[in-house]
């Protein structure tokens, strides 16, 4: 029987076992360029495990998902963390999974807002990008060499989300 996940709102404390929330951190905030800017400093970190390959910025731009969605698969990235900054102005779904004997468990699904990304550690399970509303652009951080870092997991059953209240 499929299970229908339940889509909770995106905060650092309860997202913080799977990676950094990107987001203005008023603790974090510090004014520069005679006063005229705010600048939110290390509000994520990118991070490369093993050999040293390079960071590279990217822009994913992320067809709508159509609701209800199946959530079907889950991958993750062993060698570095992966982030996602909407850049079109829309909220987001991000879909994570603790790692039970080296596959995902059952997802968890957060509503991220639009001001809000996500850096999601090394061998974290996610799920690809779900864009919300429209196509959405995001900046996208990761390890250059994706092929050599990337591993998927297909469930037998898929879970479905219902269509976010945003």
């Amino acid at each position: 029987m499929t299970e229908i996940l339940e889509i909770l709102p995106l905060s650092k404390s309860v997202f913080a076992p799977y990676g950094d929330v990107i987001e203005a951190d008023p603790s974090k905030m510090r004014l520069i360029n005679n006063g005229t800017t705010e600048r939110y400093h290390g509000v994520a970190e990118p991070i490369v495990v093993g050999a040293p390959e390079r960071l590279i910025f990217n822009i994913f731009r992320g067809q709508p998902r159509q609701f209800p969605y199946a959530v079907e698969m889950m991958e993750r990235h062993p060698y570095g963390s992966q982030s996602f900054v909407p850049l079109s102005g829309r909220p987001f779904l991000v879909g994570v999974s603790d790692d039970v004997d080296g596959k995902p468990g059952k997802p968890k699904i957060f509503l991220a807002a639009a001001h809000q990304g996500v850096n999601y550690f090394p061998n974290t399970w996610h799920h690809p990008l779900m864009a919300l509303g429209g196509i959405s652009d995001f900046l996208v951080v990761d390890r250059d060499n994706t092929t050599a870092n990337l591993e998927e997991f297909f469930f037998e059953t898929p879970y479905r989300i219902s269509e976010p209240s945003l």
